[in-house]
């Protein structure tokens, strides 16, 4: 599922304990994808115990790392679409460093 079909549907409430509150179709299909990435994490770990050649399982790691991203993406623009705006429209223009040091964070990895 691509996720430029629920991008809109990530909304991030501000409250008192900064929590985001996504759709239902939204959180399952990150619910999804993560459960798929813990999946990769397992068969990583399996390989070493079974002393896989190092390429393969670093091959498995980056795959498993793109997948991270993937995970990432969605929820920034998400942020970005929703919470971002409406921090903004309210007048509070913190967020905007806020989002900065988001992005300086991924760009890292």
């Amino acid at each position: 599922m691509d996720h430029k079909d629920h991008e809109t549907e990530i909304s991030c409430h501000i409250t008192s304990d900064r929590r985001s509150h996504h759709s239902d179709k939204v959180k399952q299909n990150l619910v999804t994808r993560l459960n798929r990435i813990e999946g990769q994490i397992r068969g990583i770990k399996g390989l070493i115990e079974k002393d896989t050649y190092c390429d393969d399982v670093i091959t498995q790691i980056s795959a498993t790392q793109s997948a991270l991203n993937s995970v990432a993406k969605i929820l920034l623009e998400g942020h970005l679409k929703n919470c971002v705006v409406e921090r903004i429209q309210d007048g509070d223009m913190e967020v905007v460093d806020e989002v900065l040091t988001t992005i300086q964070k991924l760009m890292k990895k």
